[in-house]
Order: C-alpha cells, then sequence, then structure tokens
C-alpha cells in the first residue's frame, strides 16, 4: 500500500511539472490501440516537442482545479490521454491532427488552450497556423516596413537633391 502511494505521489509530481511547463493541453482517447501503436504516438509527439501522458481522469481533475483551469471536467469522461502542447502550440496541435488522421482508433476529443475549452474544428483551426518562428519573421516584417519606407523615402529626396546640387555645379562650370 505505501508503495502504491508513493507511486501515485510521483505521478502526481510529474503531471503537475508537465502542467505547469505547458498549460495547453489536447484530450484524446486511446481504447483500442495496441502497445505499439502508443509507442509511435509517444515518439511522434516527442520529436515534435510535446508529450503524451495517459493519467487517471480524478488525478487530472484534482491537478486542475489546483491549477485553476476551468471546464475541462466534461472533456474527462472515459480513458483518456493527454497531449501537453509545450511552447509551440500550433505545431503540436498539428502533430495531433495528423497523427490521429493516419490512427483512427486515435480520437482528439477537445483542446484546452491559454484557458479556454476548443472543440476540434478550433484546434484544426490552430494547427493551420504557420509555426511560430514564421509568425514571428511575419510580424518583424511588418514592424520593420514603415521604417524600410520612410528610410526609402528619405534617401530618394537626397539623392535628388545631391542630383540637383551636380547638375547646377555643371551649369555653373559650362557658363565660367
Amino acid at each position: 500500500m505505501a508503495t502504491t502511494k508513493a507511486k501515485k505521489s510521483q505521478v502526481l509530481e510529474k503531471v503537475r511539472d508537465y502542467l505547469q511547463e505547458s498549460k495547453n493541453l489536447v484530450f484524446t482517447e486511446y481504447r483500442g490501440m495496441n502497445v505499439e501503436q502508443v509507442t509511435t504516438l509517444r515518439t511522434t509527439l516527442r520529436k515534435a516537442g510535446v508529450k503524451y501522458k495517459i493519467v487517471k481522469n480524478t488525478l487530472i481533475k484534482k491537478l486542475a482545479k489546483e491549477m485553476g483551469m476551468q471546464d475541462l471536467d466534461k472533456h474527462l469522461k472515459g480513458p483518456v490521454g493527454v497531449v501537453f502542447l509545450g511552447k509551440d502550440v500550433a505545431a503540436g496541435a498539428k502533430t495531433v491532427l495528423e497523427f490521429a488522421k493516419k490512427n483512427e482508433l486515435f480520437v482528439i476529443k477537445a483542446g484546452y488552450v491559454e484557458g479556454k475549452s476548443l472543440g476540434i474544428e478550433s484546434l484544426k483551426a490552430l494547427a493551420s497556423l504557420p509555426p511560430r518562428e514564421v509568425m514571428l519573421a511575419i510580424l518583424l516584417g511588418t514592424l520593420q516596413a514603415p521604417i524600410k519606407g520612410f528610410m526609402t523615402v528619405a534617401r530618394g529626396n537626397t539623392q535628388k537633391l545631391v542630383y540637383a546640387l551636380n547638375a547646377l555645379k555643371d551649369k555653373k562650370a559650362k557658363a565660367a
């Protein structure tokens, strides 16, 4: 009995760490999948920087309540596997959805991103976003555009002034 409590305590701490790292989750059902398929799933998700854990519903409910995560109870029915999406939520969601397309036994129930429950359609929309690096590059380009435009206009006016002064110099040189 003491070893069972110790094991439960270890699992609780591990899941708590996962939740502190990423409060962005996808709830899945893995019913009917064999060990080989679950291992393939874990390997695929690990490559994308995502963690997958099969956790008892009561444990997840307890931790979610403890961490202030709302509206999770409706997703925690039956055997549930939890995908911890990590930092790049869009890439993680995309990996999960791609795996679900290839494996019909792996069913996505719902998601929980940035404190809000998401349905499957919202997860698909999230997965369609470009990767984080691309989004940052787009943002940087958008922020640079006005400055770049100003510099181009300023450089053009300066060049026109230089051309005008050179023309004036040439005109005075011809007159002298």
